[in-house]
């Protein structure tokens, strides 16, 4: 088949993530079966226009906002035979927020795939385009892909969807796979008694805020900040105001190995974020046995995380503070949850995952075909 992914990032791009991850190991495992897999996103500084990585054919045109009527426009060529995507037999439209709308131009088998929803993530765009955009999310995409397969990545996050309108038996939860750790990993030397990590995107709703004020109150710990994103200055303007900035190291982007170099030195994952579908850095840090303390009400951590068992959740900042002084205060109640946590992490595998997207694409082509339509 040839297939469609549509996401308005790729990793390559400097604020892409996990959603971006997820998807282009779904495509390199679709390639490696066989498939041409087109991954068309937005244009970043220094990125090509086109380029091929692992089997996967990427096309880069328009920017934040544009890459969604670009990929429109290439669809509607593409509906008479013109362009690059003509031929698609069928395409994974990723709602990072809004989605393409990929099924009301194009007659190819569609399906939605979204890690979450974004209701708490969409005032930080300003009141205009946050009601639009919510709006989109909300009423606008439910209408387009009713009756449409859905992927979602976590129990929390179809939840979500259900109460949006999305029927039950239109949802298919096909959870992250996870890298292997590199095979050489250099050891780290310990610069304070307690090392605590974040790895995340540096954006607000991500809420570093958090970590760093903790860390602040606790002299003996040193917190490394391991990603990237716009909300880096401000993020380094709170480290210096805390009095801790000495204790903070913020890492940027940085190679695998020394990523995991730095999880295998950490004694507890922090992730303070709002919102998470899934958690992949969950369970990069419970790959080196790295218990991770975050909140309940983020939605995908829920499943990421058993708390308790593999890791603590938080209902309240307050309660997350104390969470953290409690696993910093207790070596083995860390070492019981964070060998917990790497045995759970030996289950995921990009490999499962693909084969799942790749079952669900045969399904739908077969029972949709090239007739498939909007309702």
């Amino acid at each position: 088949m040839k297939i469609l992914l549509l996401c308005w990032r790729d990793t390559t791009h400097p604020q892409g993530g996990g959603s971006e991850r997820y998807l282009e190991r779904v495509g390199e495992y679709l390639a490696a079966h066989g498939h041409e897999v087109i991954y068309h996103t937005s244009r970043h500084t220094d990125a090509p226009r086109r380029s091929e990585r692992r089997g996967v054919h990427y096309h880069r045109a328009g920017g934040k906002f544009t890459v969604y009527p670009r990929a429109v426009g290439r669809l509607l060529l593409a509906a008479v035979g013109l362009g690059p995507l003509a031929g698609v037999d069928a395409i994974i439209d990723t709602q990072n927020g809004i989605p393409f709308f990929a099924r009301a131009v194009s007659r190819r088998p569609t399906i939605l795939l979204t890690h979450h929803c974004h209701r708490e993530q969409w005032p930080v765009a300003g009141p205009v385009i946050a009601r639009l955009g919510w709006f989109l999310e909300s009423r606008a995409a439910p209408a387009i892909y009713r009756g449409a397969p859905y992927i979602t990545v976590s129990t929390p996050s179809a939840e979500e969807l259900v109460a949006l309108g999305v029927r039950p038996e239109d949802i298919h939860i096909i959870r992250n796979g996870v890298d292997p750790v590199p095979a050489r990993v250099p050891t780290l030397p310990r610069e304070a008694p307690i090392h605590m990590i974040t790895l995340s995107r540096l954006v607000p709703h991500k809420q570093i805020e958090q970590a760093i004020d903790v860390v602040a109150g606790l002299p003996d710990a040193h917190l490394d900040i391991v990603g990237d994103g716009w909300w880096a200055e401000e993020l380094s303007a709170r480290a210096d105001k805390s009095g801790a900035r000495e204790r903070i190291t913020f890492h940027g982007q940085c190679s695998e190995a020394f990523k995991h170099a730095l999880l295998a030195r950490a004694d507890i994952h922090l992730m303070p974020s709002r919102k998470e579908g899934w958690g992949l850095a969950v369970v990069e840090a419970a790959q080196h046995g790295t218990p991770t303390i975050g909140y309940r009400s983020s939605g995908g951590l829920r499943d990421s995380i058993v708390d308790g068992e593999t890791g603590l959740l938080a209902d309240t900042p307050s309660e997350f503070a104390r969470l953290i002084q409690r696993l910093h205060d207790d070596p083995a109640e860390r070492r019981r949850l964070g060998e917990a946590a790497r045995e759970r992490a030996r289950a995921y595998s990009w490999a499962a995952t693909g084969e799942a997207i790749a079952q669900l694409l045969e399904e739908h082509t077969t029972t949709r075909g090239p007739r498939a339509r909007r309702p």
